[in-house]
């Protein structure tokens, strides 16, 4: 894969060969992801596969890049930037995106295993911006998270991988590891915020395919 351009305090080109390049063709990979996958309803609240870690992927082969063509998939139908594979009922540590920074630059990717780095104490700038998840239809709450964020893990092909964040794309990449470990954002509010969010889910219809709790 090839990586992610930046440059110099002179302002020339060279390589960061830490973290991949998600912004090269960004909308062309989306899509074609997208039309070979198939949009599935996705899981809510209570399901027991959102709410427990998910198994590590273990196998690099056809069938996890369809499920993660169908993850993309799912993700448009949703009007979603991220999406945990569990997400969609698959117990399985794998994530998607399709998510702008605050400079407007698309990230468009998947990464498995995902762990997210240990910020150091000057990089932990916190942002209390909205935050909202496609499981949790319908709701938003104030939620502090750091504004930068770097996760490590595996590529559809189990190569080691790095993804880094600003801003709401960082917000995206703690919430969808976060999903794969069991945690929903509702989960890190207070009493009184999470009531408020799922009493907020109650009042609204779903605006895609969500999976009843029985």
């Amino acid at each position: 894969m090839a990586q992610q351009p930046v440059f110099d305090q002179d302002g020339d080109r060279r390589v960061d060969e830490e973290f991949i390049d998600d912004v090269t063709d960004a909308e062309e990979r989306e899509t074609a992801h997208r039309e070979r996958g198939a949009s599935r309803p996705i899981t809510v609240v209570g399901n027991p596969v959102l709410h427990k870690e998910c198994k590590d992927v273990t196998a690099f082969d056809d069938d996890l890049g369809r499920l993660i063509d169908d993850m993309f998939a799912s993700q448009r139908t949703a009007e979603g930037v991220g999406l945990a594979a569990n997400q969609i009922g698959v117990d399985l540590k794998v994530f998607v995106y399709d998510c702008l920074d605050d400079e407007g630059v698309r990230h468009v990717g998947a990464i498995c295993n995902p762990v997210l780095d240990e910020l150091p104490a000057e990089r932990r700038i916190l942002d209390d911006s909205n935050e909202g998840c496609l499981s949790v239809p319908g709701a938003y709450a104030e939620l502090a998270r750091p504004d930068y964020a770097v996760v490590r893990g595996q590529d559809a092909k189990g190569e080691p991988i790095a993804v880094r964040g600003t801003g709401y794309f960082a917000r995206c990449l703690q919430h969808e590891t976060d999903h794969l470990y069991g945690y929903l954002y509702i989960d890190r509010l207070s009493k009184r915020d999470r009531k408020d969010a799922l009493k907020q889910m109650a009042e609204r219809e779903p605006r895609y395919p969500v999976v009843a709790n029985d």
